[in-house]
């Protein structure tokens, strides 16, 4: 059901070009997007038939928001600044910030080759990108047996093991004019540019200059150098010849997913390709046209001569937003090349489909499930708590975090118990709820939809009482009861608790064993670093200025704490402590006796 207050702010959206951020209940933006007419993009949402997961995007919407702007680029434009500053939960084309690694040749006096991700255009020159980490690599190698640029980041005062085998001229002790660098950094350029079969013929050259004078030795370096750029370089077939960089993209759609692949060509050849996979809300040629900004800009790629795209796509828009010449060819062989990276979006499809409809029903459809047996909205994001000590030592208890099924690990907390002696499993639940949820109101951060405690009807109690008596939470609290082989064995919900019957061969049942497994999995690691970390704790560690080399200095010197204890300041300054240290040492160890 559509709420009066979005049915109100539907009828006042103007028919004018936009994006417009959907909420959930909490103000979290899940969802951003942008239309040519706002009016009708976003009464589509709230009107007609949807697929599941379009459903699930409008079961979350609970308001929404918009941006007018002047002009479909501008949308375009405003959308992936939007996506890229919220990363909303149902944008997921490059959440995950991937990039490729690049060639780079530094512009320093004594230049350096080196492999990197980040671009920076004013501090060398960049070739790339290489999907492939290995090839990258493999071409670096290649070079740095080619030329002897230094490897050092700084200058050392002395010569390295690069030097003795060849591949540094040590411009930290010997003299080197910098044109020779210059040349160096030229022959890399050209080399990286194509001109690679130049260098290949001056070395056969030399080869042949070498056997000829019965230097047979030097003439088989030449050789093996010949063919480590035969086994790098010549692997590659040669698509063009007119050696420039394009980028290659077509895509596929089925069922509502998406699949873009780019195909990188440098200096006319096919070096890799990348393929993402998502789904999409909006008409699949405008979430397209998402993603090339958010390739070009959200990855920090950079951006070739060229770009080809589909033909039906904008080919206007594209072009300003990229600010390079985009092709849509009609014939020859880039039309083939655009047909070759859409057949293989559809068979990227046809492959991976089966896996992802088997992946949603383990986690978004799991925690529908899970959401249908308790009564309540699919709980998207589910916080779970478990204690470990042993006989009420070094008590701690961790918490983890799952969304749409999944475990969001940068969320996981760790807590050392503060207030509690002894092995009381409620007082330790109850103090660390009131951490946890006292901070979130504090931060005003987002608050879970269920939170779940690793244990029966007494820490479901307890976690109980600290919400709502002490917040005013009615958050829905769940207990975790494991059977006498510790496994998970019955979903306890409500005050007074009562059973919630789950099958057990239900997604919803095997989600609460994975999430059940992987708390108790982080609280006995916490455990047992805490463990080990007070078994070898000593007096030294708490006294000022003594660090972990000083303590184990003091230790090889005097091979224990007693003849520690024993020792006069003085003998400890003979140990190499600085005299103030030695004073407090002293004055430290006579008043914890």
């Amino acid at each position: 059901m559509v709420s009066q207050k979005i049915k109100e702010k539907l009828s006042l959206l103007p028919k004018q070009p936009g994006c417009y951020q959907m909420k959930n209940s909490q103000g979290q933006i899940i969802y951003v997007g942008k239309a040519k007419n706002l009016f009708n993009r976003v009464h589509s949402y709230f009107s007609g038939s949807h697929d599941a997961k379009t459903q699930r995007l409008v079961a979350d919407i609970a308001d929404f928001e918009y941006i007018v702007v002047s002009s479909e680029i501008e949308s375009l434009l405003l959308e992936i600044n939007l996506i890229k500053k919220y990363e909303p939960r149902y944008n997921i084309m490059l959440k995950d910030d991937k990039s490729y690694p690049y060639i780079k040749l530094t512009s320093e006096k004594y230049p350096r080759l080196i492999i990197t991700r980040k671009v920076n255009r004013r501090s060398g020159k960049y070739f790339g990108p290489y999907p492939n980490v290995t090839a990258a690599n493999e071409t670096k190698r290649l070079l740095d047996r080619l030329y002897p640029l230094r490897k050092c980041h700084t200058l050392p005062n002395r010569v390295c093991l690069y030097y003795h085998i060849g591949q540094c001229l040590a411009p930290c002790v010997n003299d080197i004019p910098v044109a020779t660098y210059q040349n160096m950094a030229e022959d890399i350029t050209r080399f990286l540019n194509g001109g690679y079969q130049d260098v290949k013929k001056v070395l056969k050259e030399k080869m042949l200059n070498e056997a000829e004078q019965l230097h047979f030795e030097k003439a088989k370096e030449f050789r093996d150098q010949i063919r480590h750029i035969e086994t790098v370089m010549e692997k590659q077939k040669i698509i063009f010849n007119d050696l420039d960089d394009r980028d290659v993209f077509g895509y596929a759609i089925d069922k509502g997913w998406m699949c873009v692949q780019v195909f990188f060509m440098r200096q006319g050849k096919l070096i890799e390709r990348a393929a993402s996979m998502f789904p999409f809300y909006q008409e699949p040629e405008e979430d397209f046209l998402t993603f090339i900004g958010q390739f070009y800009s959200h990855q920090n790629h950079i951006k070739p001569k060229e770009v080809l795209i589909p033909d039906h796509v904008d080919q206007e828009l594209v072009e300003q937003m990229l600010g390079i010449t985009v092709i849509q060819p009609q014939r020859g062989r880039k039309k083939d090349l655009v047909n070759m990276a859409i057949k293989n979006g559809q068979i990227a499809l046809k492959e991976k489909f089966a896996l992802i409809e088997r992946d949603e029903k383990r986690t978004v459809g799991a925690v529908e499930q899970l959401g249908e047996a308790l009564d309540m909205p699919a709980p998207r994001r589910i916080e779970t708590f478990d204690n470990s000590n042993i006989q009420g030592a070094d008590p701690v208890s961790a918490m983890v975090v799952f969304e749409d099924g999944r475990p969001k690990k940068s969320d996981y907390r760790k807590y050392r118990v503060k207030t509690v002696n002894g092995p009381d499993d409620y007082a330790t639940m109850k103090e660390v709820v009131r951490r946890r949820y006292s901070r979130l109101l504090k931060e005003g951060a987002v608050l879970p939809d269920l939170i779940l405690i690793d244990g029966g009807k007494g820490q479901l109690s307890a976690a109980i009482d600290v919400l709502e008596n002490e917040f005013g939470l009615y958050i829905p609290v769940c207990g975790l009861a494991k059977d006498d082989k510790h496994r998970t064995a019955q979903l306890v919900a409500g005050d007074p608790p009562v059973f919630v019957s789950l099958a057990r061969n239900s997604q919803a049942f095997y989600l609460l064993q994975r999430i059940q497994d992987e708390v108790h999995r982080f609280a006995i690691t916490f455990h047992r670093q805490v463990h080990q970390k007070e078994m070898l704790h000593s007096v030294l560690d708490d006294i000022p200025g003594i660090g972990k080399q000083r303590k184990q200095a003091l230790l090889r010197t005097f091979g224990s704490i007693k003849k520690i204890r024993e020792a006069s300041s003085e003998t400890l300054q003979n140990a190499g402590l600085p005299q103030k240290i030695a004073e407090t040492v002293r004055k430290y160890l006579d008043s914890s006796t």
